[in-house]
């Protein structure tokens, strides 16, 4: 065994390659679940793992509990006769509604998508096929909401609020759920991807770039994004979206807006925390977020990953401030239900330690349709074209995974 700093020959006879033992454990352990996803699954990739839940299990019911006991119940029961059950799925953004959690009879996990070199295969491209667009509500009509919004702003009613549109997907062919899962996976490996079942029949399917809240032990972890732009295919133009993103005072006051209500809401459960005092950038293949990690170290080991999640949600990167009054004005606003959108998807186990990320770049999927959905923080000196404008950003995303343009 080589030990560390010790310098080692330079050259060395290795035997031939065998195809059916990889050189390094990583080879093809990520993308095998990837492969194996069938409708129905949950299926989870985050940056530090990749999770393949199957069997129906025990659903965590929907009563006067709170979420966090209900879950914990579930996973009690569970652990009879199951070695290390954990819990998977989706809340919705009104986590008062029902949540479609369940701790599965079988989990195999894998390193990260990203450290599979398979990863970097690309999908099969969509199939050539006809979908029908319906935008809800019309761009205009957002416009139109955006600047009513800003209007009140100005009058001192609240600051901030996340308005969302959604285009409403029709084809004449049943949607392919893995092929379409392969491309968002493939696109944004180090990204939040995810296939969780929501009902019978329906499928809630993303890749998230936020994640809302880790916990491993005492170690938590937040990154809160908010203020985007979106990518472009000129070099020298994306360069320059990102450098004035990162300068953009409208955006540096959403995000700052932001990182306070994380930073506020865990500093109640965490004996240090850790805040930086500017964002930085991160990239999906379609947007620029300014991004902040928040590190800390919890207070008590009963506090779950869930609770803490719970703790966050809803931040003003997907509701606004305060939060009551955004409530309201989203409900008055959207002419349609957000169910999932917006809310928190992710696993979590019996000692507390999970990942959930924020529901965004997602649709939900059924027989031949797709509701795809996308929002922008509206604050004061917010434009609403510029708002229209980066919400179809956004749904690129998605459109590009299934072949349609808008």
């Amino acid at each position: 065994m080589d030990r560390p700093g010790r310098r080692t020959a330079r050259h060395r006879h290795t035997a031939p390659a065998d195809p059916a033992h990889p050189a390094h454990p990583a080879v093809g352990a990520a993308t095998s679940l990837l492969d194996a996803y069938a409708p129905g699954d949950h299926f989870l990739a985050t940056p530090g793992r990749t999770l393949l839940a199957r069997g129906p299990g025990r659903h965590v019911p929907h009563d006067e509990r709170p979420l966090t006991a209900r879950v914990d119940a579930t996973l009690a029961a569970a652990a009879a006769g199951q070695e290390s059950p954990v819990v998977i799925g989706a809340i919705p953004f009104d986590h008062t509604a029902p949540a479609a959690l369940s701790v599965p009879e079988s989990v195999r996990t894998a390193p990260a998508l990203a450290s599979d070199p398979l990863i970097a295969l690309p999908a099969t491209a969509p199939t050539a096929g006809t979908w029908e667009i319906r935008q809800v509500p019309e761009p205009e009509i957002y416009g139109k909401g955006v600047a009513a919004a800003v209007e009140r702003m100005w009058r001192g009613e609240f600051s901030k609020v996340v308005l969302a549109r959604t285009l409403e997907l029709t084809s004449d062919a049943p949607v392919d759920l893995p092929a379409m899962l392969q491309r968002l996976a493939r696109r944004d490996p180090s990204g939040y991807t995810f296939a969780l079942p929501t009902a019978p029949g329906r499928t809630l399917i993303g890749a998230s770039p936020e994640l809302l809240v880790s916990r491993h032990g005492k170690q938590v972890i937040a990154n809160p994004l908010a203020g985007s732009t979106p990518r472009s295919a000129d070099l020298a133009e994306d360069v320059r979206r990102a450098a004035t993103l990162l300068e953009s005072v409208k955006d540096l006051h959403e995000h700052a807006v932001v990182v306070d209500a994380v930073h506020q809401a865990l500093a109640a459960h965490c004996t240090e925390l850790t805040v930086p005092a500017r964002p930085t950038l991160i990239r999906t293949a379609t947007m620029w977020h300014l991004s902040t990690t928040v590190t800390g170290t919890l207070r008590s080991p009963d506090t779950s990953a869930l609770e803490l999640a719970l703790a966050l949600h809803p931040t003003p990167a997907v509701c606004g401030t305060p939060t009551q009054t955004a409530r309201q004005v989203i409900a008055e606003t959207e002419p349609f239900d957000r169910d999932f959108f917006t809310g928190v998807v992710g696993w979590g186990n019996a000692e507390g330690d999970g990942d959930w990320v924020v529901t965004i770049r997602c649709a939900e999927a059924e027989e031949r349709t797709l509701r795809l959905y996308a929002g922008a923080g509206v604050v004061a000196a917010s434009e609403p074209e510029a708002e229209t404008a980066e919400t179809a950003a956004k749904f690129r995303t998605f459109l590009s995974a299934v072949g349609a343009e808008l």
